[in-house]
């Protein structure tokens, strides 16, 4: 860096904070690939900035691409794109401060990671995705299916190996993305010759163990297939749940669905849709989830165009009409496993963090959501 600051016609514009990630990224790269990078980075921009930082992340993009295990996910979205869910936004906006010199440097120990569960369709992906983006740190997808192989020994290999590149590549996230298919086999007396119990053993020492900045962000829909080892205070820093939005969530999310449609949502009246989407419409606990509110969005803009195309005009644009068509032909999934959430709802009460710190509808009506409910 001292050498390129000798070149006029080059311009170092680095913050401490900017440096610190600079070095971050580039931890788990070779002397040659760090010089590659910043010599590409420079010869297309003439500066050393936090740009950069984002050339030294696509760099390591290449390294864990040759594993075949561990997955690259690019994500340019961040937690304004996630409907709700205050508590957990809130909880990870302060866990992603503790990565850094200045953190360590006060006593703080690098966060472990989360379990989030709850039902689909409410965001659980989509989060891991934005906090991949807010934290600026690269996004590793560990699809445990691609670990179990027929060889013998070879889905132990895989499983250090994955574990292992997380580690060259820290800080990082590690995204186990619905842990429990993963997992099934590793209580049960399965016939696999104790592989899946080998594998599961081998990641829950990692967890425990692993000093490196590896963040493991866990999600899961069905509890009933998650061994208890795996829930104990040690592997991560918190559980949270995340229940059906409320009417408040409801209206969020489809604001942020009518934008990204390019949208003004000032021409809707999201109180009356955010009610067609809960109880007030569909009757005592059941409510569209996050998923299924994208999806009316969608049908309602087809909706809309079908009214344009038979209409032969073109002035004919998406409208509160088109969702109150649309609503009446869905069928919500609250509905269709209404037991099989509330059980759901009945563990996470005494097991979980609800990840929603909004507030229930105006008139109070809706049930409360799962989860115990504290402040951060």
């Amino acid at each position: 860096m001292d050498t390129w600051k000798s070149n006029d016609n080059v311009k170092i514009e680095l913050s401490l904070e900017n440096r610190e990630k600079l070095i971050d990224a580039a931890l788990g790269l070779t002397s040659l690939e760090i010089d590659n990078s910043l010599s590409r980075s420079l010869v297309a921009n003439l500066t050393l900035d936090q740009n950069t930082v984002k050339d030294l992340l696509a760099e390591k993009k290449q390294i864990i691409r040759k594993t075949g295990i561990l997955e690259y996910i690019d994500s340019q979205l961040n937690l304004d794109d996630v409907g709700g869910l205050a508590t957990l936004k809130k909880w990870l906006h302060l866990r992603g401060q503790c990565f850094g010199q200045a953190a360590k440097e006060f006593g703080v120990g690098t966060p472990k990671g989360l379990l989030l569960t709850g039902v689909p369709g409410c965001g659980k992906s989509l989060t891991a995705k934005c906090v991949s983006s807010s934290w600026n740190m690269p996004l590793l997808r560990l699809d445990m299916g691609k670990i179990f192989q027929g060889i013998v020994g070879s889905s132990e290999s895989n499983i250090r190996s994955a574990l292992q590149t997380a580690e060259a590549v820290s800080p990082c996230i590690l995204w186990i993305d619905e842990i429990e298919k993963g997992l099934s086999g590793s209580s049960s007396g399965s016939s696999d010759g104790g592989t899946a119990t080998r594998v599961f053993g081998t990641l829950l020492t990692w967890m425990q163990e692993k000093t490196a900045p590896v963040f493991v962000f866990a999600t899961a829909n069905n509890l009933a297939n998650l061994p208890p080892e795996l829930l104990r205070k040690g592997r991560f820093d918190e559980i949270f749940f995340v229940d059906f939005p409320s009417a408040v969530e409801r209206k969020k999310i489809l604001e942020i669905h009518l934008k990204k449609l390019k949208r003004d949502p000032g021409r809707f009246d999201l109180d009356r849709l955010a009610n067609l989407a809960g109880e007030a419409n569909f009757g005592n606990n059941v409510v569209l989830s996050g998923a299924e509110l994208e999806a009316w969005v969608a049908d309602s803009l087809i909706e809309a165009f079908s009214r344009r195309v038979s209409h032969s005009s073109t002035s004919e644009d998406l409208a509160m009409s088109d969702f109150e068509a649309t609503i009446s032909r869905m069928v919500p999934m609250s509905k269709v496993r209404k037991d099989e959430f509330a059980k759901l709802r009945e563990w996470a009460n005494q097991n979980a963090i609800s990840a929603s710190g909004a507030p229930l509808g105006e008139e109070g009506a809706e049930t409360q959501m799962g989860g115990r409910r504290i402040d951060f």
